[in-house]
């Protein structure tokens, strides 16, 4: 063996070493902290968690789950096909080259990166202030639509480019127009991808706190309508643990809110799985 293939073989077997060590420290800290958020929180789950109405007594979770399925289905229901679209255009329709999409790509790049209380501070000043909207629920959707926007965007642009060219020149073939090709080959082959960028998008609403508290408010109670102010589950927790009274609770919550963005991911997993079958 000669040196040079020794040290291309030393360098890729440290390579794999390094990648084994990161892989295992990663799921050993998933693991770490989900048991955590379980064990610290399942012993405080209790039915009064779960009350129709919030008092300072029982801080029911119930009204905050109602608004953060409200705030991700509305949310999504806005930038899912505003982000799937605009990635069909920039893929399929826009020439080779243009400049256009170069910029647009970046600005979505761009955007992802930006830290979530950039995105509060926007729409406290644009959607509640400018448009009168004031702490509601609609302001927080638009927020957190504008937030998830580019990662729709970019994940679906990536999962029409994986598929194959000659899926597409099959069916010019067999005298398919452009749309029908579109929309009858190529996007149904990249739902998969698709769907992970619905994922990732739904996580980030979850979760999101920092944007929510300066557009949709904190109140902990049902929404009469859009315009009504309201808390998610994220900043439902939040507010427990800051105010140090309800620690207990607010573990509790993060369980709830694990345990929903689980079933959301497996429900997306199945979703794709089938459509994959098909």
């Amino acid at each position: 063996m000669t040196n040079t293939k020794k040290k291309i073989y030393a360098g890729s077997l440290i390579l794999k070493i390094l990648v084994y060590i990161a892989a295992v420290f990663t799921i050993f800290m998933l693991g770490y902290l989900i048991i955590y958020i379980l064990v610290k929180g399942i012993p405080n789950l209790t039915l009064e968690l779960f009350s129709l109405k919030y008092t300072s007594d029982n801080v029911s979770m119930l009204p905050s789950i109602i608004n953060t399925l409200i705030m991700i289905g509305v949310a999504l229901l806005i930038s899912v096909p505003v982000g799937v679209f605009s990635a069909i255009y920039l893929v399929e329709y826009a020439k080779k080259g243009n400049k256009l999409v170069k910029v647009i790509r970046m600005m979505a790049e761009t955007l992802t990166g930006i830290p979530s209380i950039v995105y509060g501070l926007f729409g406290m000043l644009f959607f509640v202030n400018f448009l009168k909207m004031g702490y509601s629920l609609l302001a927080g959707i638009l927020t957190v639509a504008i937030m998830v926007l580019p990662t729709v965007l970019r994940t679906t642009e990536e999962a029409l480019l994986a598929v194959p060219h000659s899926f597409r020149e099959g069916s010019f073939g067999l005298g398919a127009g452009k749309l029908r090709t579109v929309f009858r080959i190529v996007l149904p082959s990249a739902v998969p991808g698709i769907l992970s960028g619905v994922i990732l998008a739904t996580g980030r609403i979850a979760g999101e706190t920092a944007a929510l508290i300066y557009t949709a408010g904190t109140v902990a109670e049902l929404p009469k309508n859009l315009f009504s102010s309201g808390r998610t589950l994220a900043v439902h927790m939040y507010v427990l643990s800051q105010e140090g009274l309800h620690t207990d609770q607010a573990f509790a919550t993060a369980v709830v809110l694990l345990i929903m963005v689980l079933i959301i991911n497996i429900i997306s997993d199945r979703l794709a799985n089938l459509m994959k079958k098909e």
